[in-house]
């Protein structure tokens, strides 16, 4: 397709049923090609990794982490269509993990979590790590602990702080369901404050929403944060502080949510191996220097899919000695440009018969 970059399609045989996927295969030591995210300009937005893909100027690109897809369970509170996980883009923070059980996908494999991450490091290197936020609140009397950055749902009795990449869709999803529940009842007992120039200029009883504009950050508490918020009055001098800290201490220019499946080349104990779907997914091969990406087809003959087990045997007879389930269903897309074209095609078969808003998207450059 490109230098360092190479596409196939293989055809598989799964437990109930014939699968093709298709593969894009990167070299990360060829400087003519780089990995990144895909995402539509805010972190509360939803686009199809067609449009992420060629607004980019991506070569290609697979859909990305699982997302806010529907709020059916609070009425008149809108669906976000941001992720579940961290996000990375170009060295940037966009965003941190939701709760666990405030997830949407399949159920977590044992001794995994929302903050389980692929990503590429400044070192050009392909990893599974784990990115936890790191943050605090300080005013005059305390510092309080920041329990949230930019994500549609926020720990019960913390607060969370939101930034222009959110964009400009409600915040109120922020303080819906529990740690554990994700179709609790929304919290009543919230509060938002707004920081500008480290200085309070707004407050307000519950989330609201528009755009933030940048150097402004938005404090939502519910619950105990938000009787912490309660205490700060207009102009009082507040700063805050957040960041991503990696397990590894790695620093990553690009990073996205999902959940392992494949580590040191062995599968992870207690994989789903009886529910079969259209899946997309990832592997690191070669040390950490080959990136594949790999969604399967959701043609009606294909459409049996794999299981999550299946992913990752499949995964590891390609090569990779770590595997990373992305979303999949009507999400599972992958596309690429072709010699001499001017935008990307879809080359697998969307199952849902076309391509899906999705959050996110791992997206494959063109070397500075």
């Amino acid at each position: 397709m490109a230098p360092g970059v190479e596409y196939r399609e293989i055809d598989l045989s799964g437990a109930h049923g014939k699968a093709r996927a298709h593969l894009v295969s990167v070299d990360l030591d060829n400087k003519h090609v780089r990995v990144g995210l895909l995402h539509p300009g805010a972190v509360a937005a939803r686009s199809t990794v067609s449009r992420l893909a060629d607004s980019q100027g991506a070569l290609a690109g697979v859909n990305g982490d699982f997302f806010d897809i529907t709020e059916t369970q609070h009425p008149g509170v809108p669906a976000t269509g941001s992720s579940v996980g961290p996000e990375i883009a170009d060295g940037k923070a966009l965003k941190a993990a939701v709760p666990r059980g405030q997830r949407f996908g399949p159920a977590l494999p044992s001794g995994t979590t929302t903050e389980d991450v692929l990503g590429v490091g400044t070192d050009r290197t392909a990893r599974l790590d784990r990115l936890a936020l790191s943050g605090s609140v300080t005013t005059p009397e305390a510092e309080l602990g920041l329990g949230g950055f930019n994500q549609y749902a926020l720990p019960v009795g913390s607060i969370g702080a939101y930034t222009s990449d959110w964009g400009g869709l409600s915040r109120e999803r922020a303080v819906c369901g529990t740690d554990g529940d994700r179709g609790a009842p929304c919290s009543t007992d919230t509060y938002e404050v707004t920081v500008r120039d480290g200085r309070v200029v707004a407050t307000a009883g519950r989330p609201g929403s528009g755009g933030i504009s940048p150097g402004t950050t938005v404090l939502v508490g519910r619950e105990a944060g938000a009787q912490r918020l309660r205490k700060l009055s207009k102009g009082e001098s507040v700063s805050v502080g957040h960041r991503l800290t990696a397990a590894s201490g790695r620093a990553y220019t690009f990073a996205i949510g999902g959940f392992p499946v494949l580590r040191g080349g062995a599968a992870l104990p207690g994989l789903d191996g009886t529910t079969s779907a259209v899946r997309t997914a990832a592997g690191i091969a070669d040390g950490g220097h080959r990136l594949l990406l790999m969604a399967l087809d959701g043609a009606s003959e294909y459409r049996a899919g794999l299981t999550v087990a299946e992913v990752a045997s499949t995964l590891r007879d390609l090569g990779a000695t770590e595997g990373f389930n992305l979303d999949g269903g009507g999400s599972s897309t992958l596309v690429a440009r072709k010699a001499g074209a001017g935008a990307v095609s879809v080359l697998n078969h969307p199952s849902g018969g076309a391509e899906r808003a999705v959050a996110n998207g791992v997206g494959v450059f063109p070397g500075a």
